[in-house]
């Protein structure tokens, strides 16, 4: 049943697995006890819910056998009551740093960030910290969170490879973030395209787009100064950057 639900850290998908822990007992529910199960979840989209239940209808079991079914229910309802526990954690978690954020004197610079938001301005403004002597570079930030790649060599050849001794929940912060200024940064979505027009892969394009992110955010935390879109895209222009040269900039008043 995870297959049907896109957010597995939910009360809907927990009390759903209380339900009906086996394929076997949803199956036998009637349909009226599914669709009041999603209403009183505030799960109101009609195509969703008849997706899952057609879903439900195709499904087939992976074993009859009792004595493999049984003891993976009971697993299941096990795991449901850890991961109930888990839930109220994070959400305590999220109240705290929803107050607290707000108060840093530097919460402002991440705040205000293209596609950051309340999740990652958090987690972009923990990244950097408040103590400017701790990078001397925007290079050490990249180095630091893995985001620059390693160059190795061995006599004539040589390989690059994804920098594996770093804090990878920081990495993953940056790498996230750069997807979600994909559609809300034009140059960041200019530059997507271009690395995508290349070959390379959404992952890769995305990771490339995260460092050249942080030479933007290193600059902005030095100097204490709010990323501003229409004050940077000027500055590529006058440089004459080669990744505006073929585009038309947007209007001032579609930022």
């Amino acid at each position: 049943g995870h297959a049907w639900f896109d957010e597995k850290a939910s009360a809907l998908f927990c009390d759903f697995l209380s339900h009906w822990p086996s394929l076997k007992q949803l199956q036998r529910a009637r349909r009226t006890t599914l669709l009041t199960f999603f209403r009183e979840h505030h799960c109101y989209q009609p195509r969703l819910i008849e997706e899952r239940l057609a879903a439900l209808q195709r499904a087939a079991p992976l074993t009859d056998d009792a004595a493999v079914i049984k003891p993976k229910a009971l697993m299941v309802e096990g795991l449901v009551d850890q991961l109930r526990v888990t839930l109220k954690a994070i959400a305590r978690f999220d109240a705290e740093i929803e107050s607290v954020a707000p108060t840093l004197p530097d919460y402002a610079l991440f705040q205000a960030l293209p596609g950051a938001g309340p999740n990652l301005a958090p987690r972009l403004l923990v990244a950097f910290g408040e103590r400017r002597e701790r990078f001397a570079s925007a290079a050490d930030v990249q180095m630091f969170v893995g985001v620059a790649p390693v160059t190795e060599s061995s006599g004539k050849q040589h390989w690059v490879h994804w920098r594996l001794q770093c804090p990878t929940f920081l990495r993953q912060t940056f790498v996230e973030w750069a997807a979600q200024t994909i559609t809300r940064s034009f140059w960041a979505g200019a530059y997507y395209r271009q690395q995508r027009a290349k070959g390379c892969a959404h992952q890769a394009a995305v990771r490339a787009l995260a460092f050249k992110w942080i030479r933007i955010l290193f600059r902005c935390w030095q100097l204490r100064t709010p990323y501003d879109e229409s004050a940077y895209l000027n500055a590529l222009q006058r440089r004459g950057s080669p990744l505006l040269a073929s585009l038309a900039l947007p209007s001032p008043a579609t930022h």
